[in-house]
């Protein structure tokens, strides 16, 4: 474990490059030895900072859960980050594109609890029973750390590469439709870039919620009702440029769009 010197070290790069919309160098490039754990001390400690700043936090997300990002990225690992409120956009909003760093979207399934769920142990059955609805939505990726040679470790660390969501659509109950066949086309400037299924995050969209209910709980944590969960892409992360609208459609479960400029 690296000492809490240099973990909140780090945290303070982090933050430098959010706030000046840059990136930093690799962390294992400069700390060969760093852990997971580690890493989860950097994002743990970027969200203490957060919530005592007066940021209020709403839920997490799930990355790296599917084939096609894990091919992506090169990290056969998922992880997850925080969600702030103020990460938290509804569908048709407008976007600065320079409040992030290496902007790319992702497409999603969010799952919206109705009661706290708790690892370990967690199976799908326990996360349908405790989700009140899912909701389409859209990952804003932002990265503060350099692309070219990440591992899980510089991804946790910059709390999963989290910019922002935005949520649009139908809320739609967890038994009123078959998640795994949830599928969407991605649009750009109305071209299609992307299409997918949600049965690429792990066999079932709810499977990446029980292993984030296990995975906090190993951190002496916990989902809690009314958090919002973002359950993995299944589609590829799509780069967006200033001026790029971009929309999702996920058929009877309707669109999500954002604009950025």
């Amino acid at each position: 474990m690296l000492p809490e010197q240099q973990i909140i070290a780090i945290a303070d790069e982090l933050a430098a490059a959010e706030q000046q919309r840059g990136t930093i160098p690799l962390l294992t490039a400069r700390f060969p030895d760093m852990t997971v754990e580690d890493a989860y001390a950097v994002q743990n400690e970027w969200r203490r900072r957060g919530i005592a700043a007066g940021r209020r936090p709403v839920g997490r997300k799930i990355g790296l859960t599917s084939k096609v990002m894990q091919a992506a990225t090169g990290i056969t690992e998922p992880d997850y980050g925080a969600i702030f409120a103020d990460m938290v956009f509804e569908s048709g909003r407008v976007v600065e594109h320079g409040r992030f760093s290496n902007v790319r979207i992702e497409v999603e399934l969010a799952f919206v609890l109705g009661s706290a769920l708790e690892g370990p142990g967690t199976t799908i059955f326990d996360v349908l029973r405790a989700t009140e609805y899912v909701v389409p939505a859209l990952e804003i990726l932002s990265s503060r750390i350099e692309m070219q040679g990440r591992t899980i470790v510089d991804t946790i660390s910059d709390n999963a590469a989290m910019g922002a969501m935005v949520y649009g659509g139908t809320p739609t109950a967890p038994d009123a439709i078959d998640l795994r066949r949830v599928s969407a086309l991605l649009y750009r400037n109305e071209t299609i870039e992307e299409s997918g299924v949600a049965a690429a995050v792990l066999g079932h969209p709810a499977m990446g919620v029980a292993w984030l209910a296990d995975k906090l709980a190993q951190h002496g944590d916990r989902l809690e009702a009314g958090e919002i969960v973002l359950a993995g892409s299944f589609t590829r992360p799509m780069w967006v440029e200033k001026g790029d609208t971009v929309l999702a459609d996920y058929a009877e479960m309707g669109t999500v769009t954002c604009r950025f400029v």
